[in-house]
């Protein structure tokens, strides 16, 4: 681009064309980057900055997941840069047990903001792309108190979503609801400088990302849409698919908006009573947003994500997002095999 646009800039011209971005929420936003910007410092610095390897007192967060360094860090530098502007009126991350309300000595938003503070921890150490997501809800009951109830929303009610991969360019993707557009981020400057606008995903792709290692446990329905991949040409949907693997949802959901493809958590029988292993309101909430905003699809396999309504916080879900015509197939297919299931 011959006119470097600046975040800031970016967010101030869409709140003058569209009128539906309030200060604080450019404001909420705003911070939101900063904090990424030194957490990819700190992920930079990898063992230079002693934060590799796992937490020193070995803590499990709500997940049943041994933190690593990086993942208090993170979680440490988005809280910190967020409690005190009065932007918000809480947080809930993957990390932390429950929400946490912003404290008294500081004014109450009107928002609401959830995060994973560093997708793909388990990459941290071999010096592969992770990332953080980030979701933005309104607070809708401002007549009471905070609690985890106001967190329960469907994703359809998002007013901002986004995440930032720390990988050979650091890169901010994100939508108000207008598009997704991307930043990069200039580190001689120290600014966000917008590089893509208008992010589109192809509606066919011969790409799918999914962990084979988990086939034994999948359902029919997934079973049988990867069956088809792999059958390549020869097979019923003649064409060859490659598969690709990150393990780290922002990374792969990052190559989907590049350059399209298909992304597939799924439920599967390792643990039968929990509809997937993706957090649906720091993960694939967010996700599922950007991708709809991109011209892409994202079902958990029988319902569009953003229709879910969360039960609890730290809520699970199956996970198929990506290209549309792909999404749409394997959806199909678990429709016509859930009067049998």
């Amino acid at each position: 681009m011959s006119h470097r646009v600046s975040l800031t800039q970016y967010l101030v011209e869409q709140q003058r064309e569209h009128g539906h971005i309030p200060p604080q929420l450019r404001l909420l936003i705003e911070v939101v980057a900063r904090a990424c910007k030194r957490i990819a410092i700190s992920v930079n610095k990898g063992a230079l900055g002693d934060v590799l390897g796992t937490a020193e007192d070995q803590n499990e967060n709500v997940q049943g997941e041994i933190q690593k360094k990086l993942d208090v860090i993170a979680n440490e530098v988005l809280v910190e840069a967020n409690e005190w502007g009065g932007h918000l009126a809480a947080m809930a991350s993957e990390e932390m047990d429950t929400i946490h309300v912003v404290p008294n000595r500081y004014p109450q938003g009107e928002f609401l903001l959830m995060f994973d503070p560093l997708d793909g921890s388990s990459n941290i150490d071999v010096n592969v792309s992770i990332g953080t997501i980030f979701s933005v809800l309104r607070k809708v009951n401002n007549s009471r108190g905070i609690s985890e109830e106001d967190f329960l929303q469907p994703g359809k009610q998002q007013a901002a979503a986004g995440y930032c991969v720390y990988g050979p360019q650091t890169t901010l993707v994100l939508t108000v609801g207008e598009g997704v557009v991307m930043f990069t981020l200039d580190r001689e400057m120290g600014s966000w400088v917008l590089t893509e606008k208008d992010v589109r995903i192809p509606e066919d792709t011969k790409e799918f990302a999914i962990n084979m290692s988990n086939m034994r446990h999948w359902g029919p329905p997934v079973r049988r849409y990867i069956d088809e991949c792999l059958a390549g040409k020869e097979g019923p949907r003649g064409k060859d698919y490659n598969m690709r693997w990150v393990a780290s949802m922002v990374a792969d959901v990052h190559r989907i908006l590049t350059r399209g493809g298909i992304f597939l958590y799924p439920w599967d029988k390792r643990e039968p009573n929990k509809p997937g292993k993706l957090r649906l309101m720091y993960e694939a909430n967010p996700m599922a947003y950007l991708v709809e905003q991109a011209g892409g699809m994202a079902t958990n396999g029988t319902q569009r994500i953003l229709d879910v309504v969360p039960g609890k916080l730290h809520e699970r879900v199956a996970v198929m997002l990506g290209s549309k015509n792909e999404v749409q197939r394997i959806t199909d297919y678990h429709r016509e095999a859930a009067p049998a299931a």
